[in-house]
This record gives structure tokens, C-alpha cells and sequence, in this order.
């Protein structure tokens, strides 16, 4: 597929809003993904090029966890097989649909992520912790399923973890955080090797947008204690009205 200054254009700047978003309140795939269709990428191109943009500022986020200890090496490898797993049969699932028949998928997914991911909280659970040996293996649970559908779709899967793993396997909001982190990592380099394989990876725009979505990431944490959530939703809202625009009339 050939690429225009259009797209880039349109792209790069939703890609800015969304880390922001992300970074804020959560949920910035659900700007991400819409931006490239909007853009006028065929879905297969959109979902491959954002999960090459997502992966950049997720590797980012993955090495600040990092750096402060809340990933639990010794259960990661464990939570990456389960992710790998799942995230490969979801991208190669997403590659048997037909891009019309995606399109209708997505506006019946999108609007009910959407609404799930802006009305969730993930608060720090008081339930008495499992055994490590039951953590583990809720954990690995949770990185297959949320894998597959990250791997298939995507948008909101880091708040889906961060939910599943802290109020069912009941890990600390911390290591909950890390581990979702390694999890998504490994789910989005999982789907790039997929769609890439498929030719399905515009590599110049994910890369420049990715560059963008970490500024808007960067500047997104340093607001966050000035406008809080609230502030962004409304963004998030006017890009999804815009994206149901597009494809109802490519429709």
C-alpha cells in the first residue's frame, strides 16, 4: 500500500492524542486504531501499523516498571508464554476476516469497549491475597484470553488486565501493573511478527507515529494531576464519533 503526507497527517497528530490519552486516563487504543481508519487504511493495514506504534510506548512504559521492581521476573516468562499463545491465534483469526465484514465487527465492539474502559476503575483490592502458586496460574489465564482479544483487536486490553489481574487474581496494584505491561508488550510484538508476515505493517507511519503517541505519553503523565480523567474523555468521545462517520460511509 502506498503511502501519502495525508496520512501521516491525519495519523501522527490522533497518535499524539492518544498516548495523551492513555497516559491520563487510559483507553488511548480506542483513539489509536480509529485514527489509522480514519487515515483510510484498509483494517488489516490499521490494526498491523498501530500494534508497531503501540509496541513503542509500551516498551517504554514496560521499562519504567521495570526500572522500579514491579515486575515479578520469576513468574513473567509463565504470563509471555500464555500472551505469545494468545495474541498469535488472535491476530491470525483478525487476518481470516474480510475488511468489510471487520468494519461492521468493529462498530459493535468499539462503542462497548469504549463505554466498559470509561466507566472502570481500577481501585487497589483489600481481598486477601491467593496463594502464589493460584496467582500464577489465574495469571496466565487472564494473558491467554486478553492476549487473543489484543491479538484479534485490541483496544483496551491494558485496562482489561489491569482489572482481571488485580480484582481476580488479586495480585498488588503494582506488580499488576508491571505484569500487564510484560503481558502487552509481548501481545502487540506477537501481532506485529503476524501482520507483518502478511505484509499488513506499514513500518514509516508506525514508526513515526509511535514517536509521536510516547510525546503524547511523556506530556499526557505530566498533566495528569492537573485535569484528571474527566478531562480527556470528552477527546476520546469526539474521535469515535468521527471514526463511526468514516466507516458508516464506506459502508
Amino acid at each position: 500500500m502506498d503511502l501519502g503526507v495525508t496520512q501521516f497527517l491525519i495519523v501522527c497528530p490522533l497518535l499524539f492524542l492518544a498516548g495523551f490519552v492513555d497516559a491520563v486516563a487510559g483507553g488511548g487504543g480506542l483513539i489509536s486504531l480509529p485514527a489509522c481508519m480514519i487515515a483510510g487504511l484498509p483494517v488489516h493495514y490499521a490494526i498491523g501499523t498501530n500494534k508497531l506504534s503501540s509496541a513503542m510506548g509500551t516498551a517504554v512504559a514496560t521499562q519504567q516498571y521495570a526500572r522500579r521492581g514491579y515486575i515479578p521476573w520469576r513468574q513473567a516468562g509463565f504470563y509471555v508464554v500464555c500472551a505469545l499463545i494468545g495474541s498469535g491465534t488472535g491476530a491470525r483469526l483478525a487476518l481470516m476476516i474480510a475488511d468489510d465484514v471487520f468494519r461492521i465487527i468493529m462498530l459493535v465492539i468499539l462503542p462497548l469497549t469504549a463505554l466498559y474502559v470509561m466507566r472502570t476503575k481500577v481501585l487497589e483490592q483489600n481481598k486477601e491475597a491467593f496463594s502464589p502458586v493460584k496467582t500464577l496460574c489465574i495469571g496466565m489465564a487472564v494473558a491467554l484470553t486478553v492476549g487473543v482479544y489484543d491479538g484479534f483487536y485490541g483496544p483496551g486490553a491494558g485496562t482489561f488486565l489491569l482489572l482481571l489481574l488485580t480484582s481476580v487474581a488479586r495480585m498488588k496494584l503494582n506488580s499488576a501493573n508491571g505484569v500487564a505491561k510484560v503481558i502487552n508488550l509481548t501481545t502487540d510484538l506477537t501481532s506485529i511478527a503476524v501482520f507483518w508476515h502478511s505484509g499488513k505493517v506499514l513500518v514509516p507511519l508506525g514508526l513515526v507515529a509511535g514517536l509521536f503517541s510516547i510525546m503524547g505519553s511523556y506530556l499526557g503523565t505530566r498533566y495528569f494531576h492537573k485535569g484528571g480523567p474527566k478531562a480527556v474523555k470528552p477527546i476520546m468521545l469526539a474521535v469515535l464519533a468521527l471514526f463511526f462517520v468514516r466507516v458508516l460511509s464506506e459502508l
